[in-house]
C-alpha cells in the first residue's frame, strides 16, 4: 500500500435511512483521514455520528458516493467480501461494546480473529502465541488475564466490559480503529490510562485511529478535532440533544 493513501476517504456520500422526506439522511461532501492519522469527532447526540461511522465500516451503505478504506472502494465489493474486509482490517470498539455475555473475557478477545485469517497470523503462529498476545492486551488494559480474564462477560462491570471491547478491537494489529464513545463509561483516572494504552498500541501498530465521544477534554491527545457539523450535512434540520 502506497503511504499516500488515506485510511479513509469519503466522497459525495449520500444515505438515507428510508424513501420519505422526513426520514434521518446524512450528507458528505469530503472527509479523509490519513494514514496513522488519529482524529476525534465529536458532535451533538443524534446528530448522525453513529451512522457516519456504520458507513465508514462498511455495516451500512449509502444510496450514493464513495467510501474508501485503505485504498479499497467498499461500494464495488460484494457483502460478503465487504464483510471479510472489515474482519481483516478494522478493529471496532462498540459504544454497547457487543461483548457474548456466556464467552470469558479471553475469550472475547481472541474472537475476531475466528473471522480473520489474517489477524490470527498477525497476533501469532502458535495458539500459545496468540493466547499471550490476547493476555498482553487485556493485562495492559489493567484486566488480570487469570482472574478477571476467565470470567464471563456478563460479570464484568461495565468499566471492565468496555476495557476487554478495546483489546478485542486491537487483537491482530488491524489498520484502523474505530471507537464509538469507549471512554464514556470510565472515570477521569481510568479515562486516562485507556486513553495512554490506547495510543500505545496505536502506535505500535501504526494504526489510524477515529473515535468518537463528547468529552472536550481528551481532544489534545489528538492530531485533529473534527466537527460533525463540518463535514456532514444532516436532514431534515431538526431539535438535537446535546
Amino acid at each position: 500500500m502506497r503511504d499516500n493513501i488515506p485510511a479513509i476517504q469519503l466522497s459525495d456520500i449520500d444515505f438515507r435511512w428510508g424513501s420519505a422526506r422526513s426520514d434521518f439522511r446524512i450528507q458528505v461532501k469530503n472527509f479523509r483521514l490519513e494514514k496513522n492519522e488519529s482524529a476525534i469527532l465529536v458532535g451533538p447526540s443524534g446528530g448522525g455520528k453513529s451512522t457516519l461511522l456504520s458507513l465508514i465500516c462498511g455495516t451500512v451503505r449509502p444510496q450514493n458516493g464513495i467510501t474508501k478504506i485503505l485504498g479499497n472502494d467498499l461500494e464495488n465489493m460484494s457483502n460478503s467480501t465487504r464483510d471479510n474486509f472489515r474482519a481483516d482490517n478494522i478493529g471496532i470498539i462498540f459504544q454497547q461494546f457487543n461483548l457474548l455475555p456466556y464467552l470469558s473475557a479471553l475469550d472475547n478477545v481472541l474472537l475476531p480473529l475466528e473471522f480473520s485469517l489474517k489477524r490470527k497470523q498477525t497476533s501469532g503462529k502458535t495458539k500459545q502465541k496468540i493466547k499471550s498476545e490476547a493476555k498482553r492486551l487485556l493485562r495492559n488494559l489493567s484486566i488480570t488475564p487469570e482472574t478477571i480474564g476467565r470470567q464471563k462477560a456478563a460479570t464484568l462491570s461495565i468499566g471492565q466490559q468496555q476495557r476487554v471491547a478495546a483489546a478485542r478491537a486491537f487483537i491482530g494489529s488491524p489498520k484502523l480503529i474505530i471507537a464509538d464513545e469507549p471512554t464514556s463509561s470510565l472515570d477521569e483516572n481510568s479515562q486516562e490510562e485507556f486513553l495512554e494504552q490506547l495510543f500505545y498500541e496505536k502506535n505500535a501498530t501504526g494504526a489510524s485511529l477515529l473515535m468518537v465521544s463528547h468529552n472536550p477534554r481528551i481532544t489534545k491527545r489528538f492530531d485533529r478535532l473534527v466537527k460533525l457539523e463540518n463535514i456532514c450535512t444532516i436532514l431534515p434540520k431538526q431539535e438535537l440533544v446535546l
